[in-house]
């Protein structure tokens, strides 16, 4: 079997030679299948994200409720990825995946057809939740089934899933809220749903069900993750929109997450059959590695987040407009797949780390210097950077962290790895959005005492601009006020892009000293990774 021959650390690829060589391809057809899944549980986390306020319209939502179409599936997905790893054990990969997607195919049916908020949120629910189990089973699936020599062509494959589907995501939802209405942001679920449920039900055979684990399950520590992950999530999400700790479901949120997670890492490292086996993170290389994939979700879900923020408020673009910029991205990272794989092969896959946090770091630092009047051109460069860093990182990321986990415990390895990426996410998005508040207000405060009546440059803006009103019989005075607040709020919140992707670029900058705290990995064409 090609799985005993990929995942055994320390073992030299000289095991059979014909896997190395012919594919299963029954093997082949589920894998794709699986794929294509997990590009769809990905894919509706950021689909949402440009049509909100479609869907806002079209549900009768409050600007305050809106948001939880979005948080909802997010604080579902995270609490099913790390489980996913100890369910595929029980009920094996195949009755896991293929109930993922039937399941996930239903709840996207239901979401289409609510015709209020509450319907939504629990719709997003069931669907988050469903969906998570599918993503960690693709990579676990890969470095299973695959052969070490394969490993250049399955890992581009995944990594480009993982980083292109939120990227795309906004482009793939504005087009079709435009083009037909935001029902479809989740029909267009149903046909690809029910072919996956289809495949994977009659073609995944990778392993067996071990439906004697479920008399040990860890109901205690299943409740206990939910509530600390659930609960984390919410207060990532909420934070900053709700003033932190001034608010009290913030504060109850924070201290149940906090508690919880006592009883679930006491849990973790007590019980016999834990709910989510932690051992992974002896292994220096995938703890080293869920590091850097933490990072690369702030990377990947904070500027899929804050470009978008920038062409919306300083721009005035609307959706569609917004994913056909960020789109650039997506060609990047679809361009430079195929040359990772193949670099993976013949490179120190912690050079190829170094590039890729450079290329990253390299387009946050252009974006250092941005201006108001930035628009698709001036973009075009750091969207390129970034999607090439992106891809030059994810490829050697997933080698390392799960190339050299023994099969037992690779399911529950690429459940953690995962969850890693969602959290960095969630972080990421909870500081960007703090440090966009507070200093849009720093820099608000600054210019406006550069802006006083003894500043002549200022008065001599002002009068300017208020001659001009006089002319149309306004009151310019007034108008010309309200134009230079605008005018210094609108400069406020681009210093304040700037001082984030200051804080970008130095984190990608500091994760070059991280790889060189990694053991040289064997290379991907040869081995599956030096022994552990």
């Amino acid at each position: 079997m090609a799985g005993s021959a990929t995942a055994t650390a320390g073992t030299m690829p000289a095991a059979p030679a014909h896997t190395d060589e012919r594919m299963d391809p029954k093997k082949l057809i589920a894998f794709f299948a699986m794929v294509l899944g997990m590009f769809m549980s990905i894919l509706d986390i950021q689909i949402v994200s440009a049509s909100l306020a479609e869907i806002q319209a079209g549900l009768s939502a409050g600007s305050d409720e809106i948001g939880w179409v979005q948080t909802s599936y997010l604080i579902a997905e995270v609490i099913m990825i790390p489980l996913s790893g100890t369910l595929a054990r029980i009920i094996s990969t195949r009755y896991l995946f293929a109930i993922s997607a039937a399941g996930f195919t239903m709840a996207s049916a239901l979401a289409a057809t609510a015709t209020n908020i509450d319907q939504m949120i629990v719709y997003r629910v069931i669907q988050g939740f469903i969906g998570g189990g599918m993503i960690p089973s693709v990579f676990a699936a890969a470095f299973t089934i695959f052969p070490p020599s394969k490993r250049s062509i399955v890992s581009p494959i995944i990594g480009l899933i993982a980083t292109l589907a939120p990227t795309i995501g906004p482009t793939v939802g504005g087009y079709l809220s435009h083009a037909f209405s935001w029902h479809w942001l989740f029909l267009v679920n149903i046909v690809p749903g029910i072919i996956v449920t289809i495949v994977t039900w009659n073609f995944i055979d990778f392993d067996k069900p071990e439906l004697s684990l479920f008399k040990k399950f860890d109901w205690w520590g299943l409740v206990s993750m939910g509530v600390f992950l659930g609960a984390l999530e919410y207060v990532l999400e909420e934070g900053n929109s709700n003033d932190w700790f001034n608010d009290s479901f913030i504060t109850i949120a924070a201290v149940a997450s906090g508690v919880a997670a006592i009883v679930f890492f006491y849990r973790a490292f007590t019980v016999d059959f834990p709910v989510v086996d932690l051992k992974a993170f002896s292994n220096r290389n995938f703890s080293f590695g869920s590091v850097f994939s933490f990072v690369m979700g702030i990377g990947l879900y904070g500027l899929t987040y804050i470009y978008p923020v920038y062409l919306g408020r300083i721009r005035g673009y609307e959706s569609l407009m917004i994913g056909e910029t960020m789109f650039v991205s997506g060609l990047a990272m679809f361009f430079t797949a195929p040359i990772a794989g193949r670099l993976s092969t013949k490179m120190d896959l912690r050079l190829m780390m170094v590039i890729g946090f450079v290329s990253f770091a390299a387009g946050t630092f252009i974006m250092m210097h941005l201006t108001a009047d930035w628009d698709f051109y001036e973009l075009f460069i750091p969207q390129i950077l970034r999607g090439f860093g992106l891809m030059m990182c994810m490829v050697p990321i997933n080698n390392i962290a799960l190339g050299t986990m023994p099969p037992s415990r690779i399911r529950g390895a690429s459940g953690l790895f995962n969850l890693t990426r969602n959290l960095g996410g969630a972080v990421g998005l909870a500081v960007i959005n703090t440090v966009l508040t507070n200093r849009q207000d720093v820099h608000y405060e600054r210019l406006r005492e550069n802006m006083d009546w003894g500043n002549p440059a200022a008065i001599d803006q002002m009068n300017s601009m208020a001659a001009n009103f006089n002319t149309y019989g306004m009151d310019g005075a007034s108008v010309a006020i309200k134009q230079m607040v605008g005018l210094a709020t609108k400069q406020a919140i681009i210093l304040s892009f700037s001082d984030v992707f200051l804080i970008l670029t130095a984190l990608f900058l500091a994760m070059i000293l991280g790889v060189a705290m990694i053991k040289k990995p064997a290379p991907q064409g040869g081995g599956g990774g030096g022994g552990h």
